[in-house]
């Protein structure tokens, strides 16, 4: 947003940021970045790529106008377009994509968003209002759209994961239990990282019936099948858990995390990796992600640093310390009080 706009101009902008949510889903369903990506370096025209992706010329050449417009495409010559570094996050095989994130934001998350009113007057879900259901109920009914929130939730992963590496010292865990841990890519990169290490993967069973031992990993990693709200792996000196308690209220959480202090190594932690809540008014990522599980989850939430001990001391364990990464995401240290 440009800071010398003037004040109705910058309004607008905030206004009409559902219009670029639809402009950039629509590039991504289409694969707009990908047909651009094995082209010359020269570009397509509106009309070559229209009856690449399956969509009108001359509407697609007002899509490409406007993205180019916001840095996304850029028109070298006239109705031909090329790829900019920021439409690049476009692309399925760019290893920063937001491809399947786009695809998911355009969909379901956006048509529950036009609910937030009905989330802001009641307190309750706003995806349950428009769908009729909990939001993974729905994902469970809906494969298609559950394999696209999985790939979003696998892109973000990356820089999550790389953003961990960087900044959490595994060097004194020997068995890491990731829970709800999804198809292990990121507990596969530790152990990759760290040769001394085990890892069990915990998640439910459909979701880890697919994952197969990568042979380089073999007595290393292994797989367990079950549901959080009932038990974990025990034995564990380091459980991991990613973007887990932000889905649920603080009497869910308080279960999940009953389970993993019980079956906590003595001398353990509990590394919990969510967006923090700053204080004050500063923009953060966490502030806007705190809606958007207001409007999809049942009770989900981002919390602050005080939320989080409290949280955690209902639930036997001590927060120990807070590890910003380089990524949004923050490493929440727990020990058993």
């Amino acid at each position: 947003m440009d800071p010398n706009a003037d004040l109705t101009s910058r309004f607008l902008q905030l206004a009409c940021g559902n219009w670029i949510t639809q402009m950039l889903h629509v590039a991504a369903e289409l694969a707009i970045a990908d047909h651009l990506a094995v082209a010359s370096p020269q570009g397509l025209t509106a009309e070559e790529l229209a009856g690449r992706c399956g969509a009108d010329g001359e509407s697609l050449f007002r899509l490409l106008r406007g993205l180019a417009s916001l840095g996304l495409f850029a028109e070298t010559d006239p109705r031909r377009f090329v790829l900019t570094p920021l439409a690049e996050l476009l692309r399925s095989d760019h290893p920063g994509s937001q491809r399947q994130f786009m695809r998911m934001l355009g969909g379901e998350h956006y048509d529950a968003w036009a609910d937030l009113l009905h989330s802001v007057r009641s307190g309750e879900s706003a995806f349950r209002h428009r769908f009729g259901e909990p939001v993974f109920d729905w994902y469970g009914h809906n494969p298609e759209r559950g394999a696209i929130f999985n790939g979003a939730m696998t892109d973000f992963s990356r820089v999550e994961t790389e953003g961990l590496l960087a900044t959490w010292d595994f060097s004194r865990a020997t068995h890491l239990v990731d829970v709800g841990g999804g198809r292990g890519q990121l507990l596969q990169a530790v152990l990759h990282q760290h040769g001394h290490l085990r890892g069990t993967l915990f998640d439910q069973p459909a979701v880890v019936a697919p994952v197969a031992v990568p042979p380089a990993l073999a007595g290393r990693f292994a797989v367990a099948a079950g549901d959080f709200f009932t038990a974990v792996p025990a034995g564990g000196d380091t459980y991991l858990l990613k973007h887990i308690l932000h889905d649920w209220g603080d009497d869910a959480c308080l279960t999940i995390l009953g389970h993993i202090r019980a079956g906590l190594a003595p001398g353990g932690r509990v590394l919990i990796l969510e967006q923090v809540i700053p204080p004050g008014n500063a923009p953060a990522p966490g502030k806007l992600l705190d809606l958007n599980m207001l409007v999809m989850t049942e009770g989900g939430r981002e919390r602050t640093p005080d939320a989080y001990g409290h949280l955690l001391q209902r639930a036997g364990l001590r927060l120990a310390a807070l590890h910003p990464t380089p990524s949004p995401v923050t490493v929440i240290e727990a020990v058993a009080a």
